[in-house]
């Protein structure tokens, strides 16, 4: 709808132009938003504001112009010039009107946009595989997959991808404290890691290699034991995030092995860590001090130079990112990569937006920081868990509350606030539960849906395309609360698009909340069902499916379930 009017908008001017009533040598670019105050309008537009000086006019005299040639229009019910120079435009109810019908035709695709042919990478939760994942991974979670799910629908090819730090000291770590776990449980006495990780998972883990293999592995040199115990271990954790995300709605494309840039290349050859380093050196972005390998990542913005390897020859985590940011690019090309870090990673941000330009792809990494997770429970801070007197994983919130309240939760807040969690709140199964408020809005759609019907069939839509026949007269739709419902849900098109280019989708949570409050309002004062009334009841059930069907794809981009009865 945005478009109709901007390309109204811009007919006008072109109209003027022809007509000699304004000189341009070029038209001007036509921006319409939507007024804070609603009684102002549709859209507005402060274009004469924006160009008058160009055409030699005062604001106001060129807005008075382009508002004459846009109110002839049929769609415009009126325009309005306000101030200096706003247009403020309120398009015809029969606008509204056709929306009904194109939202039914659209379907889960209303709003969405062709294929725009440039693909994305999200890389998001990206746990280290020592342990399950903590609250503020699913919030990541969430939110990675929520603005896939945006992105998807605003035209681009996205790629979700799990980035695995299998490599590293903190593997050797994990290997070493699940070994003397194990060994406690064969009977040994053995010194425990004074760095080892010694949440309860850890025993859990060591207990499930014991009762499968035994004490086998008791008497086995250390080494040879721990090397065993990494792998064990290890694929046991990636088992475990795999699914307790799955159980979320969160499904990657691409489980990435940091392993496979230490590894050797074909043939033998450089890893990739090497030719990453290779190549900034051939840019001349590379220089050695003390022994060690610089990157001259000041030249472009950061606030000091990194180092890429150690003077004892081992390689920093940031040259194995700085490799792993060359696969994505330089390999694969992505045409842009949005990585989502947690907070403790604000100050890693530079150096990579430095690398990656200097690998000669600037501007195509985005990071977003995502905020950690405050639990409580009604009104009281949680931090332990019951089970364990750790903290509370993921999967035992996922457990109590529900993947659904979960994920909308996560979404609410904009990603760079921290976010409350209301345990106690989340599972209530009131009004005041945010989720439960948009999804009863749905369910109770598909009830009155059904009640029109006679039948008690959960096939919604195969109802509403029997109850809301084909030339059904949406002219009928002219009450205030029946075109306030029309107008939030015409909103839905611009609401998704800009959430998908902010990367926004607590945008989505609080326009589901208003589009199910709009439902609510209509249906207090409107009479769906009337049988002295079959052409206005089938238009109000149009209205109603046309409802349904924008929650529903709301609820979709959140990756939240539309329940047809609750």
């Amino acid at each position: 709808m945005r478009d109709v009017v901007e390309q109204l908008l811009a007919q006008a001017i072109n109209e003027a132009i022809e007509a000699g009533e304004a000189a341009f040598s070029e038209a001007p670019v036509v921006e319409v938003e939507r007024p804070r105050d609603p009684s102002h309008g549709d859209w507005a537009t402060n274009v004469a504001l924006k160009s008058a000086r160009s055409a030699g006019m005062k604001p106001r005299d060129l807005a008075e112009i382009i508002a004459r040639r846009v109110a002839e229009h049929p769609d415009i019910a009126s325009v309005e010039v306000a101030g200096p120079g706003f247009i403020n435009v309120r398009l015809a109810p029969a606008v509204f009107q056709r929306e009904v019908a194109r939202v039914r035709r659209a379907r889960e695709r209303y709003g969405a946009k062709p294929p725009l042919g440039e693909r994305i990478q999200v890389e998001f939760v990206s746990a280290n595989p020592v342990g399950p994942m903590h609250v503020g991974h699913g919030r990541w979670a969430a939110l990675g997959d929520s603005i896939a799910r945006l992105l998807e629908h605003a035209g681009y090819t996205v790629e979700r991808e799990f980035y695995v730090n299998d490599a590293g000291v903190q593997m050797d770590i994990f290997a070493a404290s699940v070994s003397a776990r194990y060994m406690e449980l064969c009977g040994r006495d053995v010194e425990f890691p004074e760095d080892g990780y010694r949440g309860a998972y850890i025993t859990d883990i060591a207990r499930e290699i014991f009762d499968e293999e035994g004490d086998a592995w008791a008497d086995r040199p250390a080494d040879e034991r721990e090397a065993h115990f990494k792998e064990k271990a290890y694929q046991q954790v990636l088992e475990h995030l795999k699914r307790v995300l799955h159980a979320f709605g969160v499904d990657f494309d691409v489980w990435f092995s940091e392993r496979t840039l230490h590894a050797p290349g074909p043939d033998g050859g450089p890893s990739e860590i090497e030719r990453a380093i290779a190549r900034l050196r051939e840019a001349g972005h590379v220089y050695e001090h003390e022994g060690a390998v610089w990157f001259r990542s000041t030249a472009f913005g950061d606030d000091k130079d990194r180092v890429l390897v150690k003077a004892d020859g081992s390689y920093t985590y940031f040259a194995a990112d700085v490799a792993y940011h060359w696969d994505k690019f330089g390999v694969r090309g992505f045409d842009r990569v949005i990585d989502l870090w947690g907070a403790d990673h604000h100050g890693y941000v530079k150096r990579m937006e430095a690398a990656v330009a200097a690998l000669g792809f600037p501007g195509q990494l985005e990071v977003i920081i995502g905020q950690m997770v405050n639990l409580f429970r009604n009104g009281e801070v949680v931090r332990m868990s019951k089970r364990t007197g750790e903290m509370v994983t993921f999967e035992e919130l996922l457990d109590e509350v529900g993947a659904d309240a979960v994920r909308y939760f996560f979404l609410r807040r904009s990603t760079d606030q921290s976010l409350d969690f209301d345990i106690g709140l989340a599972k209530q199964q009131t009004n005041e539960n945010p989720v439960f408020y948009v999804q009863y809005a749905h369910a109770r759609i598909c009830s009155i849906l059904r009640k029109a019907a006679d039948s008690d069939s959960d096939d919604v839509d195969a109802l509403a395309a029997r109850l809301v026949p084909e030339d059904t007269d949406l002219s009928l739709l002219a009450e205030d609360a029946e075109l306030a419902l029309v107008r939030k849900i015409a909103e839905f098109p611009d609401v998704a698009a800009a959430a998908a280019e902010q990367r926004a989708p607590h945008r989505l949570t609080r326009y589901a909340e208003d589009l199910a409050t709009a439902f609510h309002q209509f249906y207090t004062v409107c009479r769906v069902i009337d049988p002295d009334e079959p052409a206005l009841t089938a238009a109000r059930l149009a209205l109603c499916d046309a409802t349904r069907l924008v929650i529903a794809a709301a609820l979709r981009l959140l990756g939240v379930s539309a329940p047809v009865r609750m």
